[in-house]
């Protein structure tokens, strides 16, 4: 979703961009309208974004031509005039490839169509310890395209680490620093690359298809700790910048540890709750470690640092999401 530009900013000098950027930023305000399961008529998506009849006209024709969106029937007759027709996201003609980079005995692909949603896998294992090079992300997408059944469009690639236009700067579960990964792939493959956070895909797949809305502190928990932040559907990358994993001899000795981890996330995000006045904080992460016991306690700490009549109560909340988190956010 990341490589379909739902995580874009707008641009506020609308008015110097060149003909071809207007038209890149038309489409990117109809595909969101539309995504991920919404049907609007063309005089419907002209209303809600303010184009005028011949830009809509223009930009959803391209779109249609291109497989991104299908036309779905009549819209409900809304008085004498003539009915529209409706328009939707169109996922059966086109292909993403996502890459999910998190796993650490692992690379996971998958072909996905437009959704998100995983319609082909495989996989690359990988020896402990072993430094993952461009080449051996380009070898699995290679194969990924040879099991695709449409048109690949795009890649994205979802990385540990703090990454920056493509490059990761920093992660420590891969050994990397300035790895740049958008340029090669890029190159090789021909095909536009989108390389993000794995915090913020898993986040984007929470929004869309989980519960959540376009404000929320999303918590990835696994071998560290990750997180991103959404205001008004905009990504805006963070991390805990805190690491550690759980492990204890006994259920009683376990509980224990995981109401102490859980206050120790609710005293880390009473800071960004009170200064984003946030609502709502995801977490995510295995049911054995993200559970009521570590919920509770994190909750509790949460509700005494930042209770206040002028904000709304935070409530921190599971993931439902699956396996495929990543890559569907991706």
């Amino acid at each position: 979703m990341s490589y379909l530009g739902l995580n874009t900013t707008t641009d506020d000098h609308a008015a110097k961009a060149s003909p071809a950027d207007v038209r890149r930023k038309n489409r990117q305000l109809i595909f969101r309208l539309l995504f991920p399961t919404n049907q609007y008529s063309r005089a419907e998506l002209g209303r809600r974004t303010g184009l005028s009849r011949v830009a809509v006209s223009d930009v959803v024709g391209r779109m249609l031509e291109e497989g991104l969106l299908r036309e779905t029937g009549q819209a409900p007759s809304g008085g004498k005039g003539k009915r529209g027709t409706l328009l939707s996201i169109d996922i059966d003609r086109l292909r993403i490839i996502s890459i999910d980079l998190t796993q650490e005995h692992l690379l996971h692909g998958a072909v996905t169509n437009l959704l998100g949603q995983p319609l082909r896998h495989a996989e690359v294992t990988l020896n402990t310890g072993s430094f993952v090079s461009v080449d051996v992300i380009i070898e699995l997408i290679e194969k990924m395209l040879g099991m695709s059944d449409g048109e690949v469009i795009g890649i994205g690639v979802a990385s540990p680490g703090v990454v920056d236009n493509g490059v990761v700067r920093s992660s420590t579960m891969r050994g990397w620093n300035n790895l740049d990964l958008s340029t090669p792939i890029a190159e090789h493959f021909g095909l536009e690359v989108n390389v993000s956070n794995d915090a913020t895909a898993a986040m984007l797949t929470e929004r869309f298809f989980g519960q959540g809305g376009p404000n929320m502190l999303f918590v990835r928990i696994e071998r560290g700790i990750g997180s991103a932040i959404l205001l008004s559907d905009t990504p805006v990358i963070g991390e805990l910048h805190a690491a550690g994993e759980l492990s204890a001899a006994d259920v009683e000795q376990h509980q224990g540890i995981l109401a102490r981890a859980g206050r120790y996330l609710g005293q880390a995000l009473s800071i960004p709750v009170g200064l984003l006045d946030m609502a709502d904080v995801c977490v995510y992460g295995q049911p054995n470690i993200i559970n009521e016991t570590f919920i509770d306690a994190a909750q509790q700490y949460l509700d005494a640092a930042t209770s206040s009549s002028f904000h709304k109560h935070t409530v921190i909340r599971r993931c439902e999401c699956g396996p495929d988190i990543t890559v569907q956010g991706e």
